[in-house]
């Protein structure tokens, strides 16, 4: 794999703003919003598996939604809009991804992990193979 800073030259501008400086994209307007299709979502800088679309769910708040992450993410309690939000990063590529909440759907577990679009990059199902990442064909089983 290459390293990180190679990785950060192939982002787009708002992937960088977003990944690396806590940027936020603008409500209803990420690309994975309102996308429904059977794979897995990826970080973007790092490639390692956060979310499965077999968890997503549309929570109408602007960003894609998830009631749980495929593995244990990184937590950090974040105090910049004046109240007590918890971010989330992926945990090797330290990458800004969002928030998580405890608003979710109580019969999914009662979270709500709102993930930015530009922090992601979906691996369709039948790519899975293809791309490395087969043994995460199990959670659609």
């Amino acid at each position: 794999m290459d390293n990180k800073e190679e990785q950060l030259k192939r982002l787009t501008p708002l992937q960088y703003e977003v990944t690396q400086n806590e940027a936020t994209e603008r409500p209803f307007s990420g690309e994975y919003d309102d996308f429904y299709e059977k794979g897995i979502y990826v970080d973007v800088v790092s490639g390692e598996p956060l979310f499965s679309s077999a968890d997503k769910y549309d929570a109408g708040c602007g960003w894609p939604s998830f009631a749980k992450p495929i593995s244990t993410l990184k937590e950090l309690e974040d105090r910049k809009l004046m109240r007590k939000r918890t971010e989330v990063r992926s945990p090797q590529g330290d990458s800004h991804l969002g928030h998580v909440f405890e608003d979710g759907p109580a019969e999914l577990g009662g979270l709500r992990y709102c993930i930015n679009s530009a922090a992601m990059r979906f691996v369709p199902y039948d790519q899975l193979d293809a791309e490395g990442y087969s043994e995460y064909k199990q959670l659609f089983e």
